[in-house]
C-alpha cells in the first residue's frame, strides 16, 4: 500500500482502477481539521491530467506495472509494431500510446514497454541513443559571441535539436531521450 506521505514526483499509483502517475503534490495543513493532500496526477493509460484532494495517510495499491524489453519494427501510418525479443511475438501501438517515444524511434533499437493488467500501455525510449545527424546547416562566424554556441540539426529519427556548431552531417551523436540534449559526439 502506498499512502499519501509516500508521494513524490512520478510515484505511480492505483486510483479508481486505473494507474496515475504522481505529477506534483503539495501538503496543506489548515488551522482547523486535518492535513490533507492537493495533488495533479496524469492517467497512464489515457494520458489525461487530473486534480484530485486526499486526506493526509489516505492509501492506495501499487498499481503492478510490469515492464518488458521489444524492439521496434516498423510503422504503417499511425500503427507501431514492436516485437517481443523473448517469443518473437509483435505488438501493434497507436500514436498516443508510444507519444514518448515517437521522436527518438528507431528500426531494431530496443524500448521499454509498460503493462497494467497484462496490457501494454506505454513506450519509453532508451534513456540514451547515438542518432546520425542527417541534416546540420553550417555554423556562421559570430554566433559565439553570446555565448549560444550552437544551431538547429536533425537526427535521423526526424528530432531536431540544438547541438554545437562544430557537429556536420553524418556525425554520430550522443542524445539523452528525457531532455533531447545533446550530450557527445561518438567516433566511429
Amino acid at each position: 500500500m502506498i499512502s499519501t506521505t509516500d508521494f513524490k514526483r512520478g510515484k505511480r499509483i492505483l486510483f479508481q482502477n486505473e494507474p496515475y502517475m504522481v505529477i506534483d503534490f503539495i501538503s496543506v495543513k489548515p488551522g482547523k481539521g486535518g492535513a490533507y493532500i492537493k495533488t495533479k496526477m496524469k492517467n497512464m493509460i489515457t494520458g489525461l491530467m487530473r486534480e484530485e484532494t486526499f486526506r493526509s495517510g489516505e492509501k492506495f495499491e501499487n498499481p503492478g506495472l510490469e515492464y518488458k524489453d521489444m524492439q521496434y519494427l516498423y510503422n504503417e501510418d499511425t500503427i507501431y509494431h514492436f516485437m517481443d525479443t523473448d517469443s518473437y511475438e509483435q505488438y501493434s501501438f497507436n500514436k498516443d500510446q508510444i507519444e514518448e517515444a515517437l521522436d527518438f524511434l528507431k528500426e531494431q533499437e530496443s524500448y521499454n514497454i509498460m503493462y497494467f493488467q497484462d496490457k501494454p500501455i506505454a513506450v519509453t525510449p532508451p534513456m540514451f541513443m547515438e542518432l546520425l545527424v542527417t541534416d546540420a546547416p553550417p555554423g556562421l562566424k559570430g554566433n559565439t559571441a553570446q555565448g549560444g554556441a550552437t544551431k538547429p540539426i536533425t537526427l535521423e529519427t526526424g528530432v531536431v535539436i540544438l547541438a554545437p556548431l562544430f557537429i556536420k552531417e553524418g556525425d554520430i551523436l550522443k542524445i539523452d531521450t528525457r531532455t533531447k540534449e545533446y550530450i557527445e559526439r561518438i567516433n566511429k
